[in-house]
Parts: structure tokens; C-alpha cells; sequence
């Protein structure tokens, strides 16, 4: 189960910045006139520095997309647009080299570090079996020391089956614990190579340097972005708009988030990532 959840999590972590990305510079199209990096960009935005630094880390390390509260003006006026994008991805650019985002970082690092499975010697196991089976016996004769008499019957033929299981537990060349000795060396060796495996994973998701972390995924963005038709032609059916190339309904929904923000502020939106992506070493 831990390994389920570990990889659950990277698939997460590899799609929330192309999203959170998308989401932060579709805010271009919600904003109003000219956007600072002050109070002013936030209060204008509708949220607070903490809401704002929050739906970012949250969007990265939590996974999620956290767009409530962000949408509260439309159609901000053409030309305005790619000054916009600047603020918004320099604003961002600054949270994600923060002392705090650097530390949160980390600390989901090491939350998701790989735990090496512990493989039991033949004695172990021996131990730990024979130890259950004389607790069975134990409790069913306490069982059978309370029972009338019509039920004592049934429990001491399943005492006598356990006492047998104790009896072949204890037995040091039972069939199933020198199948497990013969096994075991191999078992070491193959739970040895699955944890480092899982091991040199957790090392490529997670870089030491976290801005190796977030160039992988800016380069995600880069990749989601690429060739989206802007110019592609819509019809109306029943009040929601699609696609006129029914190939693009089939688009994932960052490709489809993208084409809504618009070129102007996904060319400039690439530039700048490009740019970002450029400056990480």
C-alpha cells in the first residue's frame, strides 16, 4: 500500500503544475487593468497574499487545483494581457524559491521516501508462528472451560487441529518453513532490488534541488501547450460550446484550459517559462 500511494502521489505532483500554471495565467482573463506585484495585485485579484501563496504551494505539492475565489472579473482588455502573465509568473517565480516553499518541498520529499520492506529470517518466522498457534491453544481451552456441554465437543475437535498445527510448527523440518529457508536468500536479494529500485525513483522525482523539481515541470507545461489552435472554430450546442474538429474534444483539459486563456497569453506565457526554464542549471 505504500508503494500504490508513493506512486499516486508523483502522478499527482507531475500534473498539478502544468494545471496550477494554467489556472494562474488564465487569471489574466479575470483581472482588471494594470496588475502590480503589491497588495494592490492581490486585492485586485480578490484574495490575500496568504490565500494567494497558499493556492500555489497547494497546487504543486498538494496536487490539487485550488481556483475558488480567483475568478472574479472577466475579459481583461486586449494589450493588457502579457503584462498580466509577467506579473503573475514572476509572482509565482518568486513564491517557488522561497525559504518556506524550499521547506515545505522537503518535507513532502521525505514524506514520500520509499520504506524498505523487512523480510523475516526462517527462525523469525518460526518464532512468531509457533507463538500464535500456542495462543490458540490457550484460548480455546479457556473457550471449551466456559462451554456447556453441547459445544465442548465442537471446540475440542478444532483444539485437537490446532494442537496438530502447533505440533508441525514446532517440527523443524516442516515442509512450508524449509520452503521458506530454501527461499529466503533469494527474497532478500529481490526485496533489496525492488527498494533500491523505488529508491533511484524517488530521487528522480524528487531532485535534491527543487528547482530541478520545478523544471521538470515547467517543461510539462511547455509540453501541454505546444500546437494549440487558437484559431480553432466553435459551435453552440444547448448553451456549452465545442469544437468544430471533433479531434479536439478529445484534447486533455490543460490543452483545453490554454486555448481558453488564449494565445496572447500563452505565447507570452511560454516565452517567459522557456526563459525560466533557461535560467535553472
Amino acid at each position: 500500500m505504500k508503494q500504490l500511494s508513493f506512486k499516486t502521489s508523483l502522478t499527482r505532483l507531475h500534473i498539478s503544475i502544468v494545471s496550477l500554471l494554467l489556472v494562474i495565467l488564465s487569471l489574466a482573463l479575470f483581472s482588471f487593468t494594470v496588475v502590480k506585484l503589491s497588495d494592490d495585485f492581490l486585492q485586485q485579484l480578490g484574495i490575500s497574499k496568504t490565500n494567494a501563496d497558499a493556492k500555489i504551494t497547494n497546487g504543486i505539492l498538494g496536487g490539487y487545483l485550488d481556483q475558488y475565489g480567483v475568478s472574479k472579473a472577466k475579459n481583461i482588455v486586449s494589450g493588457k494581457r502579457a503584462e498580466v502573465v509577467k506579473d503573475i509568473i514572476t509572482y509565482a517565480k518568486q513564491k517557488l524559491n522561497s525559504a518556506e516553499f524550499i521547506s515545505q518541498y522537503n518535507a513532502v520529499k521525505e514524506e514520500a521516501k520509499p520504506k524498505k520492506n523487512t523480510i523475516q529470517s526462517p527462525e523469525e518466522m518460526q518464532k512468531q508462528l509457533v507463538e500464535q498457534y500456542r495462543k490458540s491453544v490457550k484460548d480455546i481451552e479457556a473457550t471449551i472451560a466456559k462451554s456447556d456441554a453441547a459445544n465442548k465437543k465442537l471446540f475440542e475437535g478444532v483444539l485437537a487441529d490446532t494442537k496438530k498445527a502447533l505440533k508441525d510448527a514446532e517440527d523443524p523440518k516442516n515442509e512450508m518453513m524449509q520452503a521458506y529457508r530454501s527461499n529466503y536468500e533469494t527474497s532478500v536479494e529481490m526485496n533489496e532490488s525492488l527498494y533500491t529500485s523505488h529508491l533511484e525513483e524517488w530521487e528522480k522525482q524528487y531532485p535534491a534541488d527543487h528547482n530541478q523539481f520545478i523544471k521538470t515541470r515547467l517543461q510539462q507545461f511547455m509540453d501541454e501547450t505546444e500546437g494549440i489552435d487558437f484559431g480553432a472554430p466553435l459551435i453552440e450546442k444547448n448553451g456549452k460550446k465545442y469544437f468544430v474538429n471533433k479531434a479536439y474534444e478529445s484534447k486533455g483539459n490543460r490543452w483545453k484550459m490554454g486555448f481558453r486563456a488564449g494565445k496572447e497569453v500563452i505565447e507570452t506565457a511560454r516565452q517567459l517559462v522557456q526563459q525560466w526554464i533557461n535560467e535553472i542549471k
